[in-house]
C-alpha cells in the first residue's frame, strides 16, 4: 500500500476501536503477521506548492524533487503503526512517533494501494471533526480528497484495508499542515464548486485562521463581507458553525433553477488587530429540479417527488432495532456507482449473525459515516413491509438504479417515523435543515444577543464513530 501525505508532520498510532477477530490465543485470526506497509510521502512546505504537488502525483520516492520526503509505516491487524524507516528512524514498535517538519497544505492526498489487496475505509478529520471530501476510484484501489486541506490545522487519517489473504489491516495516522505565514492575509474558501445541485446545497464560508465567539466584532465584520445573492431572490443567513467555519442557507430550499453567486468583499479589510482580509476566489452554482425524498421507515416505503409532483413510490427497508436509520432531514453528498460494505469496519465481528460483506451497487450517500440510499437485492421480499437493514435505505436494484440516475449533490433526502437519532446538525453531512429558522438566526454575528453554540443531539459522538457504509 502506498499513502502519499503531502506536508505531513506524521503521526502514527493504534487505531481507536480497530478490533477485528481474534482466535482463542488472543491473536488477529488472520495470524499475528497480517500487515501492509504504507509509504507516506511528505512535500516539505517551500513556497512553491505546485512542484510539490506535481511530485507526489508522478511518483513516490526520494530525490525526486527538492523537498520531497518519505517515510514508511506498518499497517496491522492489529491496527497498530509503526515507523520503519524515516529522519532519525528506528522502529517504534507501535508506539506514538512525531515527525515535525513544515507542510504544504495545498499539497494533494492520496492513499493507494502498491499491492494485492483492496481499500475498505478512509477517512480524513480536521481538528473540529470536520470531515475532509474525498473519493475512491480504480476499483477501491486509491483514494484522493476532493476538496483542499487548510492550512495550520491537524488532521487525523484512518485506513482500513485487506490484504492478499483478505484480512482486515488497518492504522490511524495524523499530520498538520504548516500554519499561515505572518504576512498572509485573512482569505475564505468558498463551497460548493461551480455546477448544478439540488435545493438544499448548502453554501460553505472555511476561513484561513480562526475568529473566536468572543471577538464579535471580527465575525461582524466577515460575515458582512461575505456575499451570497440569488436569482430569484431568497431569504438567507449565514450560521457560524465553528471558530473557521460557516454555512449560508435560504429560509427554505433554493428555488428551483435559481442562480446563486457568492463572493468575499474581504480584500483589504481589517478583521482584527492588523489583521487585514485577502483575495478569494468567488463561486457560482445553479439549482436544479427540485427533487425531494422522503422515505417513512412505518410504513416502509420512499416517495420521490420533482417540483412538487409524485415520480414514484419505492418499497423500501430502513434500519431495524439497533441499527435505526437517522431521522430528518438529510442532503445527497455523492454517489459511488459500487462501495464495499463490511460489518468489521463497524465492529461486528466475521462469524456472527449480524456480520455483512456486501458489494454493492447505485450507492447515493447522505452522511459521512456511511449512510446510503442503495439497491439491496437480498432484501428484496422484506422491502414494503418489514426493517431489516443496519441504517441505510434498500430497495430493489432496478429502484436503486432509478434513484441513482435522478438525483444529484444537494437533493433532499428526508426519513420519517424511523425512532432513530435526529440527524446532527453539521458533523456528518449536512443537516442544517433540521435546524429551525429562529435558531439558524441566532448563529450569526450579526443578530442580537449572545451567538449559541450549534445544536449537536447529545448521540452524535455515536455517530460520528461509524466510519463505513451500513448496510
Amino acid at each position: 500500500m502506498v499513502a502519499a501525505v503531502t506536508g505531513a508532520a506524521l503521526v502514527v498510532a493504534a487505531a481507536p476501536g480497530w478490533a477485528p477477530e481474534q482466535d482463542d490465543a488472543g491473536r488477529p485470526a488472520g495470524g499475528p503477521n497480517a500487515s501492509v506497509t504504507l509509504l507516506v510521502g511528505r512535500a516539505l512546505d517551500q513556497g512553491d506548492g505546485g512542484i510539490a504537488a506535481r511530485c507526489a502525483v508522478e511518483a513516490f520516492r526520494d530525490g525526486l524533487c527538492t523537498g520531497w520526503r518519505q517515510q514508511r509505516v506498518r499497517a496491522t491487524a492489529r491496527g497498530a503503526g509503526s515507523v520503519l524507516r524515516g529522519p532519525a528512524s528506528r522502529d517504534t514498535g507501535g508506539a506514538d512517533r512525531t515527525v515535525l517538519l513544515p507542510t504544504n497544505s495545498g499539497g494533494p492526498l492520496e492513499i493507494a494501494l502498491a499491492e494485492a489487496g483492496q481499500l475498505t475505509d478512509v477517512t480524513v478529520r480536521d481538528g473540529h471533526g470536520r470531515y475532509v471530501g474525498g473519493e475512491l476510484v480504480l476499483k477501491s484501489r486509491r483514494w484522493t480528497n476532493t476538496e483542499p486541506l487548510r492550512a495550520g490545522e491537524l488532521y487525523t487519517v484512518r485506513v482500513g484495508a485487506q490484504d492478499a489473504a483478505g484480512t482486515p489491516v488497518g492504522v490511524t495516522m495524523a499530520f498538520r499542515t504548516a500554519p499561515p505565514t505572518d504576512e498572509g492575509r485573512f482569505t475564505v474558501a468558498f463551497g460548493p464548486k461551480p455546477g448544478t445541485y439540488g435545493v438544499g446545497q448548502i453554501v460553505t464560508a472555511a476561513l484561513s485562521r480562526p475568529v473566536p465567539a468572543a471577538d464579535r466584532t471580527a465575525r461582524a465584520r466577515v460575515e458582512r463581507a461575505l456575499q451570497v445573492t440569488s436569482e430569484p431572490a431568497v431569504e438567507g443567513a449565514w450560521h457560524w458553525v465553528d471558530d473557521s467555519t460557516l454555512h449560508y442557507r435560504p429560509r427554505g430550499y433554493w428555488p428551483a433553477h435559481a442562480v446563486v453567486r457568492v463572493r468575499s468583499g474581504l480584500d483589504g479589510v481589517e478583521v482584527g488587530d492588523h489583521d487585514y482580509g485577502g483575495h478569494s476566489d468567488s463561486t457560482e452554482f445553479t439549482v436544479g429540479d427540485r427533487i425531494e425524498a422522503v422515505t417513512d421507515a412505518a410504513a416502509h416505503e420512499m416517495t420521490v417527488r420533482r417540483n412538487g409532483r409524485v415520480l414514484r413510490t419505492i418499497p423500501v427497508t430502513t434500519g431495524k432495532a439497533g441499527f435505526r436509520t437517522r431521522s430528518g432531514v438529510k442532503v445527497v453528498l455523492g454517489k459511488e456507482q459500487q462501495v464495499r460494505m463490511r460489518g468489521d469496519t463497524v465492529g461486528i465481528k466475521p462469524g456472527t449473525s449480524e456480520f455483512y460483506d456486501l458489494p454493492v451497487l447505485y450507492a447515493t450517500r447522505v452522511t459521512w459515516s456511511g449512510e446510503y440510499v442503495h439497491a439491496a437485492p437480498w432484501s428484496v421480499e422484506a422491502q414494503g413491509e418489514e426493517n431489516v437493514s443496519h441504517g441505510c435505505t434498500g430497495m430493489s436494484t432496478e429502484n436503486a438504479a432509478w434513484f441513482f440516475q435522478m438525483v444529484r449533490e444537494g437533493d433532499i433526502v428526508q426519513v420519517v417515523n424511523s425512532e432513530g437519532e435526529p440527524m446532527a446538525p453539521f458533523d456528518n453531512g449536512f443537516g442544517d435543515w433540521n435546524v429551525d429558522w429562529r435558531a439558524w438566526q441566532a448563529g450569526s454575528a450579526l443578530a442580537s444577543g449572545p451567538v449559541p453554540a450549534p445544536a449537536v443531539p447529545a448521540a452524535s459522538a455515536r455517530t460520528a464513530s461509524r466510519l463505513r457504509p451500513l448496510t
